[in-house]
């Protein structure tokens, strides 16, 4: 028997079991149970579908998501399944930024994952919808999809429409650069605290080409979510529609016998990475998809990013070096309309399978092309770079790889002493007291995933050096993460990390530091005899927890470069 005939025979037990359900009398019991939630004789000869919602109400991306679990409900009901909508967490990571909090955002995708593996193994769920907002809901949403391999829709909540001051577009990364814009004398309090109150109008995903935008552009283009969803804002009527189609959707894919890791092949990542590149996305999708990718058992690296990276050029004028927000590029086309540039360039896989049952070519073909004289969008001929600005760097500094992004830097490359911290809050406490002086590398370590624990993001203190003038003339590093709205020449993900003994471990205070983008080159003007030296005398500090998930954290997870998951 192979593989896809043995997963047909799968799929039809997995459609007998609802239906069995109802036969013997020792399935009583769990038939009782099933009565008291609203299940009748029919519905146990039906399949049953769950829809795993993230709504909560701590955060805007995800507060409207309620809405969306009905609606999906609704749509895998009308299909012809028998939908139980089940909840599991989020956590706000523009909430926790810059605060102890952050250290339970990367944490969070794996209790995400963990929890909707949990509910759909326990139950005996036949397929399941899941739904996210904000940054980790939507990579845990799709580790855990991957491990069950169920048929599966991923439906994204959408993204935030842009707050508007003074005739201006802003966001809360217009908040953070605030801050440092306060510090510097630029505004006073009160502009201040006018930024805060009109940068997040409603709900929805942080606007920009962060994470939250960036992950549901590659989600859509490895064939996990319907055509045009990732673009859709989360107020538009359209959203509505998204969810239960995605209901129905689930039911077709039982219908088909087609399962996540029919969809989600080498090729698929591939894809995911392309538009990555394309539309200038966040540094944590590197994180993320290789996340993804290990729960499928696909074999995906640092390289293939690297080498993609070099074929595709960025095109899309979208912040935090650009312009636009999502809102901006779903008005004139959207994911869909940047796609077909790319396949008719022979930049995308176009026979790679997706969750509509159609293949990406066939799903492209009935999307609208970008829309005449707009500028959101260049052409692939006039790109802002000739290569993709997601960019791998190694050295002695990071010999398994660390990551940049490059997009809306005039300089490219910076050699510097290295001011060395060893938490955030004394590296931003530097640079708010103005210790920090143009030419310097900022180095901040014991962020990585053990050592942080759980690899916190440094919004806060890119965003200040961003407000102070410093963006463009100080380099800053970390073997922690960045958010999708970081911009300037900063560099995360430095692997291996300081709590593991890495090389960013051994730095001291005025070493000389290169960062070179151009080169891809992340090093230190330390010989090898000077650093076995250094490592004589080092040692490994204790964990900061030991209880508690952040020490089980701590204790399971993986290289940054291998994308720090803990199975």
């Amino acid at each position: 028997m192979t593989e896809k005939e043995a997963q047909n025979r799968r799929t039809q037990d997995l459609r007998l079991r609802s239906k069995v359900i109802s036969d013997p009398v020792h399935r009583a019991p769990n038939r009782a149970m099933l009565r008291a939630v609203g299940f009748s004789d029919e519905d146990f000869r039906k399949p049953m579908i769950g829809i795993a919602s993230t709504w909560s109400e701590v955060t805007p991306c995800n507060i409207h998501l309620d809405e969306l679990a009905r609606k999906a409900k609704e749509g895998a009901r009308l299909a012809g399944g028998a939908p139980l909508i089940f909840n599991t967490i989020t956590v706000s990571d523009g909430i926790s930024m810059g605060t102890e909090g952050m250290r339970y955002s990367l944490p969070s995708r794996e209790v995400i994952a963990d929890s909707i593996e949990t509910v759909v193994g326990a139950e005996n769920l036949d397929g399941f919808v899941a739904i996210g907002g904000c940054d980790k809901n939507m990579p845990g949403c799709m580790m855990a999809i991957g491990r069950l391999n169920l048929p599966s829709v991923f439906v994204y909540g959408g993204t935030i429409q842009p707050g508007k001051l003074n005739g201006k577009d802003i966001d809360i990364v217009s908040a953070f650069e605030g801050v440092g814009q306060y510090n510097k004398g630029e505004i006073d309090r009160e502009e201040l605290h006018q930024i805060e109150c009109h940068a997040c109008p409603g709900p929805g995903s942080c606007g920009g080409m962060y994470t939250a935008n960036t992950m549901a552009s590659a989600i859509e283009a490895m064939g996990m979510s319907l055509p045009g969803s990732s673009s859709t804002p989360a107020i538009s009527p359209e959203k509505l529609t998204e969810a239960i189609q995605a209901g129905q959707a689930v039911f077709n894919l039982l219908e088909q016998g087609i399962y996540p890791r029919d969809i989600m092949t080498k090729k698929a990542f591939e894809n995911a990475i392309t538009v990555v590149m394309a539309l200038g996305g966040s540094t944590n999708a590197v994180l993320h998809l290789l996340a993804i990718a290990h729960a499928v058992g696909v074999d995906l690296s640092l390289d293939d990013f690297d080498r993609i990276r070099r074929r595709v050029p960025h095109i899309a004028d979208l912040k935090p070096s650009g312009r636009y927000v999502m809102q901006d590029l779903n008005d004139v086309g959207g994911v869909p309309a940047v796609m077909k540039e790319l396949l008719q360039a022979g930049l995308l896989h176009g026979d790679c399978l997706t969750v509509t049952g159609k293949t990406l070519e066939e799903n492209l073909a009935e999307q609208p092309s970008l829309k005449a004289g707009q500028d959101v969008i260049r052409p692939l001929d006039d790109p802002f770079l000739e290569t993709g600005p997601l960019v791998i760097l190694k050295g002695n500094l990071a010999p398994e790889g660390a990551v940049a992004k490059v997009s809306g830097l005039k300089k490219k490359k910076i050699t510097g002493p290295a001011r060395v911290f060893d938490t955030e809050a004394e590296a931003t406490e530097a640079v708010l007291n103005d210790q920090i002086k143009p030419g310097d590398v900022i180095v901040i370590r014991y962020a990585g995933p053990k050592g942080g624990p759980g690899m916190p993001e440094m919004l806060s203190i890119s965003g200040i050096l961003i407000g102070k003038g410093l963006g463009k003339d100080v380099g800053l590093l970390t073997d922690g993460r960045f958010s999708g709205g970081t911009h300037g020449l900063v560099v995360g993900h430095v692997a291996p990390e300081a709590q593991v003994g890495g090389p960013i471990a051994l730095l001291k205070e005025g070493d000389m530091i290169t960062i070179d983008s151009e080169k891809q080159e992340l090093s230190v003007a330390v010989s090898d005899e000077e650093f076995a030296e250094r490592r004589k005398q080092w040692q490994a500090p204790p964990l900061k927890h030991s209880k508690g998930i952040l020490a089980k954290y701590a204790r399971l997870v993986s290289s940054a470069s291998k994308g720090a998951v803990t199975d």
